[in-house]
């Protein structure tokens, strides 16, 4: 049970191996996600601000692509470097492609189910922004829709971090296909549950204080991830 806080302890020494590249790279991120939530938010939509960044948990493992290089690097004595990714076999591109794809249709699952269960919840009269706060946290139904909410993107969540816990870096390293990439992560949570639903918590938590503190803890917790995501897959690969 001590591994996850061993592959935290990892992830951090490596972002301050090369503070200005992780830090920089966790920046970009949060610019991404403030311009995604000022859109939204300027559309008058801002009710899909929890499906955008239900998306971006999601999507999260394929955009630490160059966080996973540098400790690569770093684990083999180089100097830290975020680009190029170098892959080991002419197929990981393709193989990463096709984990993307699984990706972004559990997005469009997710925003088809968030805007179904708003639909139904709201029956179907469009919530102003101003009343939105008030409607989710002191009516029957926007209690309804967010407890619902909740656990229909914590089952879409679990399944994708199942399918990429591992995944992306092993198919970076590793001349595998796609297939065998998810079957190693899935195995591993067969073989050592506790473990790995604590991992699980853990990204959540860190994830949900990265978005409280208006996005800029993300300049930390998403660099701290993607480097300690690096050192659960060489540990889990180790005894696989």
């Amino acid at each position: 049970m001590d591994a996850p806080w061993r592959w935290l302890g990892a992830g951090w020494r490596d972002l301050w191996a090369s503070p200005g590249r992780s830090l920089g790279y966790g920046l970009v991120i949060v610019g991404g996600g403030l311009v995604i939530v000022y859109a939204l938010w300027a559309a008058q939509m801002a009710s899909l601000v929890p499906v955008a960044l239900g998306i971006f948990a999601l999507v999260g493992p394929l955009l630490a692509l160059g966080l996973y290089e540098a400790s690569r690097r770093i684990a083999a004595g180089e100097t830290p470097a975020l680009f190029p990714v170098r892959f080991a076999g002419r197929r990981s591109r393709g193989q990463i492609a096709y984990i993307g794809f699984f990706l972004l249709f559990a997005a469009l699952v997710w925003v088809l189910l968030a805007m179904g269960l708003y639909a139904l919840t709201t029956a179907g009269t469009f919530v102003p922004l101003d009343q939105f706060i008030t409607f989710s946290l002191t009516t029957t139904r926007g209690i309804a829709m967010l407890v619902i909410g909740t656990i229909l993107g914590g089952a879409v969540a679990f399944a994708i971090y199942l399918l990429t816990v591992i995944s992306i870096p092993m198919l970076m390293n590793e001349d595998v296909d796609a297939f065998t990439a998810i079957g190693t992560g899935v195995a591993a949570f067969k073989r050592s549950p506790g473990p790995m639903l604590l991992w699980a918590w853990l990204i959540g938590i860190l994830i949900v204080g990265g978005v409280a503190t208006l996005f800029f803890g993300l300049a930390i917790v998403f660099p701290l991830l993607g480097h300690a995501t690096w050192h659960a897959y060489r540990d889990i690969r180790a005894v696989a």
